[in-house]
């Protein structure tokens, strides 16, 4: 992923300096391993541990003349090791012993970055769900006017929505955290599984229980969905944000330094640029999706067509979800709420947003379903064609079902009591 969309820590992880220190603890892992079988000398663990961890650049001069990743980064690690002691060191493996335990290490370590930013969007949520439960704004659907609602009910269901894709993602990070050292075509036939259940319990990897020489790429293909559903409930939550920033609409603005400017031609323009931002970045998940599925059907015992795809699919799907979940948190922790533009909102049709709660009075009152809705909807038409208020054009239906205040009550105590049980939200 470009630097544009990519925070340090994340980045950090997918840099081919920390992959190939990745590969070299896995290596020295799997020989200590092997020394306690006595199949590999102590003594070449040891050089093994001072050998230093190979420089990519030298990795991809080797690789020019053996066109082949994993024999050119042992044969630039074995440089600086004995060569009486280097011969020990990938003693009955086989190169996705090496690659997919490493990926399973880096993807664990991925997801927690990742989660730990979903958890604190899913709190930032909470707090100002909190904030604005009393904050009376209209409720749109269909993109029209419809009944009072709370911009804190808003905020509330998109935590909650964050929380599921939270829980989706604690599995998925359970999926990938494998990995598997068992030899060619998986059949530990040159090499004991004590070997692999201390390079995983190391690693804090669980196992591929039937190994085909690779790790089965479901459990990536797993991970990359649930990054992408946090990316579209990002998109939710950013497209409701760009909506409510309309000019004609005004009820939130985006946070501002001092050093913004919405436009090269325009100094008066105030463009929702990062709820865009995030919008654009959900389209990308979608995609590296559909390509982790592409990769989960192989031939035979591996073949390699997912490689090229994860090379570039898993490190950009981690990178992307983590930066957009670290920028709508933001977003939402510096959002501007105009309360009075919302309350302005609610008289913008006139008293049109009562006709429900009118509706059902008559109701309760005894009139005749069809008949009731018919006369409300013919003031209603009457409201909307020539302005005049509702409770004006009730009366002349003969409807004579008092309105609801300006400015209604919203009984949504039981929403946030259920945003409270949620759970730990300084977790």
């Amino acid at each position: 992923m470009i630097s544009r969309y990519a925070l340090p820590e994340m980045a950090a992880l997918w840099s081919d300096e920390k992959r190939y220190e990745t590969w070299v603890r896995v290596e020295i892992l799997a020989s200590e391993a092997q020394a306690r079988l006595g199949r590999v000398p102590v003594d070449a663990v040891e050089d093994m541990r001072r050998a230093r961890v190979p420089a990519p650049a030298r990795v991809a001069e080797i690789e020019r003349e053996r066109d082949h990743e994993v024999l050119s980064f042992l044969a630039a690690y074995c440089e600086d090791i004995p060569p009486d002691s280097a011969r020990w060191v990938h003693l009955g493996m086989t190169s996705y012993d090496l690659v997919d335990t490493a990926l399973g290490s880096t993807l664990a370590r991925a997801c927690d970055l990742l989660i730990r930013e979903a958890r604190r969007l899913r709190r930032v949520l909470a707090a100002r769900a909190f904030e604005h439960r009393g904050t009376v704004c209209v409720g749109r659907t269909h993109g029209v006017h419809a009944e009072p609602t709370t911009f804190g009910h808003k905020l509330a269901g998109f935590a909650f929505a964050v929380d599921r894709s939270l829980r989706g993602l604690a599995a998925a990070r359970e999926a990938v955290a494998v990995g598997t050292v068992s030899g060619s075509v998986g059949t530990y036939a040159l090499i004991d599984p004590a070997v692999e259940r201390h390079v995983c319990r190391s690693l804090g990897l669980g196992i591929e229980p039937a190994p085909s020489q690779v790790v089965a790429r479901d459990r990536h293909a797993r991970l990359v969905q649930a990054v992408a559903l946090l990316g579209a409930c990002v998109e939710q939550i950013a497209l409701e944000l760009r909506l409510l920033q309309r000019t004609e609409v005004r009820e939130v603005e985006e946070g501002r330094t001092a050093a913004y400017q919405g436009s090269s031609a325009m100094p008066h323009k105030r463009n929702p640029t990062t709820s865009e931002r995030l919008c654009g970045l959900a389209r990308l998940l979608r995609g590296h999706a559909a390509a982790a599925l592409e990769d989960v059907a192989l031939w035979h015992e591996r073949d390699l067509s997912h490689s090229s795809v994860e090379r570039v699919v898993l490190p950009d799907a981690l990178t992307v979800g983590h930066y957009q979940a670290s920028l709508a948190a933001d977003l939402v922790e510096g959002l501007t709420v105009f309360p009075d533009r919302m309350a302005a909102a609610l008289g913008a049709t006139s008293g049109l947003i009562h006709s429900s709660a009118v509706l059902t009075g008559l109701l309760e009152n005894g009139v005749e379903r069809e008949r009731a809705y018919r006369l409300v909807q013919a003031a209603a038409d009457r409201t909307a064609a020539t302005g005049e208020h509702f409770a004006e054009t009730l009366k002349a239906q003969g409807v004579d079902e008092p309105l609801p205040p300006d400015r209604p009550p919203v009984h949504n105590d039981v929403i946030f009591s259920r945003l409270e049980a949620l759970g730990d939200l300084e977790d």
